[in-house]
């Protein structure tokens, strides 16, 4: 018996667990793409400012020796990173989400005086830390209410709150400076209380880093944070509430806010309306050098932590080194410059790719 006809092209169809069928004659195969991935660029980055922090430990090294190698001075920068450090973590994740947050330094303000008054300070080491995260959660609360509800744009809503917040701390002190009198926070920053070597806002400053760094890698929370930054439509469509997760992202900038307070009160053993001055240029600065997005839909906390230790140990040398600080907001400048144009080049590449 015969076999009936195959279909006109049934012969150009796949066979199970077979080759795929041959192009059609004609067509021109497209061509492979050289695009890095996303992983590799970033490890690219990470590498980059670590060489660039080694160049920086080796300058600080040939032109102060004995003063910047000393332990006590590195466990000065490391400290100092500390307070800075914790805000940026915060920040990476609002312009992750394509937000941006101005208030960070004025929060840190008033978090500090609030935490320090004569009242708060009464009820001890819980007292001051309590005080200190909830001021930074509230400020945190209304930025998000602002913002995600009240459709205002994050630049104008965090700039009323930097006004706003930097008024009363000046209102509450009166211009001067609180001194901290409870021994339970001042012990913390005293050498007996290191561990190993290493002082206890530091081993805060990591622990914030290593729960940013999963919450932004490893969870939902994370994943929908740079959904939000890279299309907000489609993060909608996909059935993310935006509102909401704008929210969430200004309440984790507040509580980075609070804690940073409380280690800026035992790093100074005060409470001052000044605290927290120009953190907000600092933070977004160290999250853009250290591969955060400024647009939105990319964020990276180890980038930003690099990018902290590496403005942080600029400071330091040129403080060893008895030079102006003008002379040091110009090297700043320069390295926020380029780091951005190496933001626009890479972006561009990969469109082009």
């Amino acid at each position: 018996m015969t076999q009936p006809a195959s279909p006109a092209g049934a012969a150009d169809a796949p066979v199970p667990g077979g080759p795929p069928p041959p192009a059609p004659a004609g067509r021109k195969e497209a061509p492979a793409t050289t695009r890095r991935p996303l992983g590799l660029r970033a490890d690219v980055r990470n590498v980059s400012l670590l060489a660039v922090l080694a160049v920086l430990v080796a300058v600080g090294g040939f032109t102060r020796p004995e003063q910047f190698l000393d332990t006590a001075n590195l466990q000065l920068v490391l400290t100092q990173a500390s307070v800075i450090g914790v805000v940026t973590v915060g920040m990476t994740f609002v312009i992750t989400s394509g937000g941006i947050d101005l208030s960070v330094g004025a929060i840190v303000a008033l978090a500090s005086v609030w935490a320090t008054t004569l009242a708060t300070q009464e009820y001890g080491f819980a007292g001051i830390l309590f005080t200190a995260v909830v001021v930074g959660l509230g400020c945190g609360l209304v930025n998000g209410l602002l913002i995600a509800y009240g459709g205002m744009v994050p630049f104008i809503a965090t700039l009323a709150m930097l006004a706003s917040a930097r008024g009363l701390a000046l209102q509450i002190t009166e211009g001067r400076t609180q001194i901290v009198t409870v021994d339970a926070v001042l012990d913390l920053g005293v050498p007996d209380a290191y561990v190993l070597g290493i002082p206890p806002l530091v081993l805060v400053f990591a622990a914030v880093t290593a729960v940013g760094w999963l919450l932004l890698n490893r969870t939902v929370f994370g994943r929908r944070t740079v959904a939000v930054g890279g299309n907000p439509e489609a993060a909608r469509l996909a059935g993310i509430d935006i509102r909401r997760q704008r929210l969430y992202l200004y309440l984790l900038s507040g509580l980075c806010c609070g804690i940073a307070a409380f280690l800026l009160i035992v790093l100074a053993g005060s409470g001052q309306n000044t605290n927290g001055n120009l953190y907000e240029l600092d933070a977004i600065a160290a999250a853009i050098i250290g591969g955060t997005l400024l647009s939105g839909g990319r964020g990276t906390i180890t980038g930003s932590v690099l990018g902290v230790l590496v403005f942080t140990t600029i400071t330091n040398i040129f403080a060893l080194n008895n030079l102006q600080s003008d002379v040091q907001q110009i090297a700043k400048g320069a390295i926020i410059v380029a780091a951005v144009l190496v933001q626009h080049r890479t972006a561009r590449g990969a469109t082009e790719h």
